[in-house]
Formats: structure tokens, sequence, C-alpha cells
């Protein structure tokens, strides 16, 4: 005797050994014996022989038609043999009843288990529902095959190509798009990213790194509803002053101007009079609401994108030739010693006289002309008649940036220079990634360049201090010390920022292009309005959890910025290796197997420096440049006989960082995922990017 079991699903034959109560022993055509519950037996039989039956009945099932089977099927709950007789004939025998049974077990969407070994027929508007859903899959999988094929000969279909962004880095991995591109990198033996290359996915370089840009962190454009600056209800003092802005040529939104008064009496107040949108623009108004979406002006080289529509800058900028609304930070010092007298805050008009270029003055605005030791021709007349006031804000600058020193308990190294980026015959509003570029330097701490910082620091200290004195909460900037691996952070308590040497530090002076500063800004505007009071009055109260969602997202969005612009100049850099033919050039090793460029803000890995100290100037070969990996390796050809330099203090955050955008990019692609484990996985965020 024979007998056919159902087996956790999977049917199984064998011969019948024995029989208890709730039990069979039976032994399988391998020889192996096994105890299988009596609820589990299906059928018992003498022929034919397992080994015959099962390959017989298999056959048998297919050649069965399933609509045909679902109509002779009763409409009750019904055994694999009634269907067999149904179908079959009323004779049928051993064979037809287990064709009958695998037919029913294949076709779930048709019959339902009703228990070991029987069914009930599915309704019909449900099994129209699941016949077409079978259908459309297969169609689904046909279009997948299509568009894979497409994609392995070298062309890219119009629906990948319009999702190329979100299959790359944000994907849903059930959808016929991603399957495609993982099914033709996995037939082709091509890397997802190689392969939509080569199928002209991606037709510039340049479109790539903007485009994945917007889709990251714009994905509903870069446009601005209809907004309409709000006016200034305040009566605002005319202040007794004629200030200065200090900028570069490119910038539209002049935060910061500079005046002074009393030189030659023996006490000078220096002014640092920031616009004020915070009179006007209102927490949670529509200007707020778009502010708080964008959270910083994002600079790139030849385009940004502001914080703020131009319309709105426009009405708070420090335009000269206007009485401009400002939040005013007064300094004393005494003229002699530059010791610290007193400062006060005033919400004021100040007529703006000047908006200076640096970038068109750094040249000629020397330490000897500010000393007066050396005429300059060049300088405008207007400009020329400020030397004594640049004179004294210089030496106060190093003032101020040596008495931080101090606590900071040594000096601040600018050994390596700013570079800027200039590129010609843009058209449009935008780049398009092969205009000519044209890298330049700014060194740090020239001297206009450290008067503006200078001042900035003292604004944002003071200020800081003043808000915690009033106990306002503020958006403060702190790092604990200067030891590797302490990191500046954001909180809302005044803690010292030792990377500075102050004792705290609020960002408030750039509003129109940073949102914490607009959120400082209107806390300082309630100290000044209301004194010790102003806890009471401020927008934001103490342990508010606003400025916690704020410094969370203003710490993303800064962070994901700052990292793009950071690859938009390597992107330039690399154009201008090739603009230029430079195949090779001078670096100093930062790290192992790591160079910096001595005339290019450029960091990339070397081979060939094993052994070389830290500092040590080498001459490099260059690579092949991938501009869409932001990519270049250099072998070291030869170590230069010039002296080490120290390379800075923050050299190794600064490679770190560099580093990072040599390396692959981070896909969302798998092509080594199963389809039951994409099925299984939701579509992926990508969370922020780190600090």
């Amino acid at each position: 005797m024979h007998i056919l079991f159902d087996e956790a699903g999977k049917l199984l034959t064998g011969r019948l050994l024995s029989e208890a109560e709730s039990s069979l022993q039976v032994e399988l055509e391998s020889g192996k014996r096994v105890k299988v519950k009596s609820a589990n037996a299906l059928l018992r039989f003498e022929k034919p022989a397992p080994s015959q039956l099962m390959p017989a009945a298999t056959a048998l099932a297919e050649s069965m038609e399933l609509e045909l089977a679902y109509e002779f099927a009763p409409e009750d709950e019904f055994g694999f043999a009634d269907l067999a007789h149904e179908y079959f004939s009323d004779k049928a025998g051993i064979t037809e009843q287990v064709a009958a049974l695998l037919c029913l077990q294949g076709a779930p969407h048709y019959f339902r288990r009703a228990g070991k070994g029987r069914y009930k027929k599915a309704p019909a508007d449900i099994l129209a529902q699941a016949l077409a859903a079978i259908e459309k899959k297969k169609q689904v999988q046909a279009q997948i095959e299509a568009w894979a094929a497409e994609l392995a000969s070298g062309s890219c279909p119009a629906p990948v190509r319009q999702q190329l962004y979100k299959l790359l880095f944000r994907p849903d991995k059930n959808a016929p798009e991603y399957k495609a591109v993982v099914e033709a990198a996995r037939t082709s033996h091509t890397a997802p990213l190689t392969l939509l290359q080569n199928a002209g996915a991606i037709s510039s370089a340049y479109q790539f790194h903007w485009q994945r840009f917007l889709f990251d962190q714009f994905p509903k454009g870069t446009g601005f509803p209809p907004l309409q600056a709000p006016v200034i209800a305040d009566e605002l003092p005319l202040a007794p002053v004629q200030a200065f802005s200090i900028d570069d040529s490119q910038t539209t939104e002049i935060d910061d101007a500079l005046s002074l008064q009393g030189l030659g009496s023996g006490s000078v107040t220096l002014g640092i009079h920031i616009a004020a949108p915070g009179l006007a623009v209102a927490p949670e108004g529509p200007i707020d609401q778009v502010a708080r979406t964008r959270l910083s002006t994002v600079y790139m080289p030849g385009h940004k994108l502001t914080m703020l529509p131009d319309e709105v800058v426009q009405a708070y900028t420090l335009m000269a030739g206007r009485d401009c609304p400002a939040v005013s930070l007064y300094v004393s010092f005494d003229e002699a010693t530059l010791a610290v007298t007193g400062s006060r805050t005033a919400l004021e008009r100040v007529p703006i006289a000047l908006n200076l270029r640096h970038d068109q003055l750094d040249t000629v605005i020397t330490e000897a002309w500010l000393a007066g030791e050396a005429p300059a021709t060049d300088v405008p007349a207007e400009i020329a008649a400020l030397q004594p006031s640049l004179g004294f804000l210089f030496r106060l600058a190093l003032h101020l940036k040596a008495q931080r020193e101090v606590v900071r308990g040594k000096p601040e190294n600018f050994t390596r220079p700013d570079y800027t980026f200039r590129l010609e015959g843009v058209s449009g509003d935008e780049p398009q990634g092969d205009e000519r570029v044209v890298i330049g330097t700014r060194k740090r701490g020239a001297p206009l360049d450290l008067m503006v910082a200078e001042a900035m620091i003292l604004a944002n200290s003071t200020w800081g201090n003043w808000l915690a004195d009033c106990g306002v909460p503020g958006i403060y900037r702190s790092q604990a010390s200067l030891q590797p691996g302490v990191k500046v952070r954001m909180g809302t308590k005044a803690q010292p920022h030792a990377g500075i040497g102050v004792k705290s530090y609020a960002w408030s002076t750039s509003p129109l292009r940073r949102y914490v500063d607009l959120v400082n800004q209107w806390q300082i505007i309630a100290c000044a309005r209301h004194g010790k009071t102003a806890a009471l009055a401020a927008p934001f109260k103490p342990k508010d959890a606003n400025l916690f969602s704020i410094i969370s997202a203003f710490d993303a969005a800064y962070t994901a910025y700052n990292g793009f612009q950071n690859g938009m100049e390597r992107y330039w850099t690399l154009q201008y290796l090739r603009q230029e033919g430079v195949t090779e050039l001078t670096a100093t090793l930062i790290k192992d197997n790591l160079v910096r460029a001595d005339t290019l803000p450029l960091v990339l890995p070397v081979l060939g420096a094993d052994g070389l100290p830290r500092g040590a100037h080498v001459r490099v070969k260059l690579g092949e440049i991938d501009d869409i990996t932001l990519d270049i390796h250099g072998t070291v050809t030869e170590r230069l006989d010039l002296p080490v330099d120290d390379v800075g203090e923050t050299a190794g955050d600064d490679a770190e960082e560099e580093e990072a955008l040599a390396a692959p990019l981070a896909l969302a692609i798998d092509v080594n995922e199963t389809e039951g484990e994409s099925a299984a996985q939701p579509p992926q965020t990508p969370g922020p990017a780190g600090d």
C-alpha cells in the first residue's frame, strides 16, 4: 500500500509500513522512514508506483485548462477527487485524482483551500480581479524586460531617464524602472551608474550634480511664491554715522556694515550695523515660512540660491545711498589701549555711504597703506578718505584677534589661501558646466577680510552673552575644546567656543542669508525693546521645542549645502585641470597617501607616498578625471627639496571632507538583492548628511 500525504504544503509519496490511531509510518522512495499524521494522508493507492505516479500526474495537471476546471468544479466545498470525477470522468483513477490535486494547489486565485485536500471556488468577481492583476504583472514584466534590453544595448528609455535621480538615490525598489536597471546591470555585468552613462541617461556631468542636489534638497523646485516685503512699522531714529560695508562683488545680500566715531578723541566707538528684516518679518508669517524651508542661501561657483526672494532682500539689504533699518551694536574702546569701555544695542536707521568690494580693493588696501607708509594711487578719493578709520579698524582687528588667541591657547594659522572661482561666458541664469573657469586666491587674514571677520565675531559673541544675561534663549555655536575630534555643535545654551576663543557665540550677523541669524535677531530685538523682561516678550521662550527643531533642520540643510558647494568647487577645479592641460602638480602630503595641491583647492589620493612624512612636498602625476564621481588619482613621481611646512591644524578634518568627495557615489541600487528582498523593502529615504 502506498500513500500520498501533505508535508507543510509539499506533496510526498511513500510506502505505508504501519498505522497507529493518529499516525502512520511511511517509507519514502529514498529509503528514509518518516512519521506522518493521519490527518495529512490524502490518498491511499496500490498502483501505479510512486516513482511513476508523480511525473505522470504532473504532466496531466499541466494540460488541464484552469477555466474549464473552474467551470466544472462544484459550487460548494469539494475534494480533489470530486474535481477529477467532474473534469476527467466519473471513473477518474489515481493519476487523474493527483493531477486534479496538483491543479488545485497551483491555482490559488481560482480555488481557495478549505482544509487538507479540500477546496472552494473563488467568487467570480475576486477571480476576475486576480486574473487582471496577473495579466498586468505579465505586462509589467514584459515592459521591464524590454527596458532592460534597451539599457543593455546602450539606449535609455524615457521613463528611466525621467526618474534617474530617484532610481539612483531614493528608489522604489518595486518600481518597474528600478527593476529594469537592476536586470540590465545583472545581464550586462555593468555597474548601474556606468550602465546609465553608457545608455545616455547622463548627458552632462554638471547637470548630474546640479539636478541631483535639487532632487534631494529642492524637490518642489527653486522658485518662490509671490511675496511682498512688509514695511517696518517702527519709527526708527537716524544714526549719526556714515557706515560702509565690505563684501565681494557678487554679494547682493549685504547683511553688515561698519562705522567709526570719535577717532582722535581718546574714546572711539565702533558701530556694527546688521540689516534688520527681523523688524518687519514676523515669525510664522509667509516670508518666515519660506526662510524656514530654505534655512540658508546656497552658494556655488557662478550661481546661488538665495534664502529669500530678491525683492525681499532688496527691501532690507544695506545698499549704499539709503538710510537702512538696522540692529546696531556700538562698542566703545579706549583709543590708546583698545580696552572695551562699554557697549549698547540700538534699533535705528543707518546711512550707508559706501559698499566696498574687497576683491577690487585687497591689492591696494594693504597693511602699508593702512599704516600710512605707502600711497595707494589706485584708491578712489572717497575710499582714500576712509584711510584713518580703516587704519584704526585694522589695528583693532589685530588686537581683538590676539586677545582671542590668548583664550584659544594658540594662534590661528592661515597658511592656505581662500580660493575664488569666476566663470566666464555664463549665458542665462545658471552655468551649463562647460564655461571657462578662472581660479584665483584671496589670502586669509587680508586687512579688509580681517576687519570684517573680527567685527562679526565681536558682535556674535557680545550679543550671545547679552541674550544669556537677559535670560532669553538663542541659537549658539560652541566647541568644548581644540582636542582632535571635538566638533562645533549647535544648541540653545551659551557655552564657550574654544575654536574662536570666546565665552559664547551666537550667529546673528547674516539674517538675510542664514535662518538661525534671523531667529537670533528676533531675540536680540526683544532684548533691545524690553531689557531684563525680554524673556516674556521674545518670540522663542526658554526650552522652546521650536528652537530645537530649527537647529536640527538647519544643521542638516547647512551641512548638505556646504557639501554641495564643496562638490561643485571640486567639479570646477577638475575642469580647470582639463582646461589648462595640467597633467602634473606639486602638492603637500597631509596624511597617508593623501595630498593637497599647493596652488589649487584640490585634495586627492596618491600612490607612491609610502614612507614620506606628513608635510612633505612632492610632485604628482595626475591620472584620469571622473566628472561624475569627482574622482582623480595621482602618482608621486618626485620628492621635492623644499622645506616642510605646517599643513594647518584643521588639515585632517579638511582632508577627510575632501577625501569623501572623491569617494564613489553612494547609490541606492543593489544589483545583488534578490527579488524577494526587493519586494520586502519599502522605498528608502536617506537621512540628512551629518555635520
